[in-house]
């Protein structure tokens, strides 16, 4: 069976056209490659922030104070 009818094909050709130059998908996809990279960063960041902010507690108190806190802080939010 055929796609389409000899009739149809006006609504066909617009579909058949070359895939855009590299040039162009270069240029497009540039400041949303900054953007991501720049929200990749910042959420590394963060996360680092936050792993030496646990670290900090765990020396400043100790185990077990520590501990504590993590638990009551998450009973605290439930």
């Amino acid at each position: 069976m055929a796609l389409a009818w000899p009739r149809n094909w006006p609504y066909l050709n617009p579909m058949v056209q070359p895939i855009s130059t590299q040039h162009r998908m270069i240029a497009a996809t540039g400041p949303q490659g900054r953007v991501a990279s720049a929200i990749v960063w910042s959420a590394a960041g963060l996360g680092a922030l936050a792993v030496f902010g646990a670290a900090a507690l765990w020396f400043h108190y100790g185990t077990a104070v520590f501990f504590e806190m993590i638990a009551a802080g998450i009973s605290a939010c439930f």
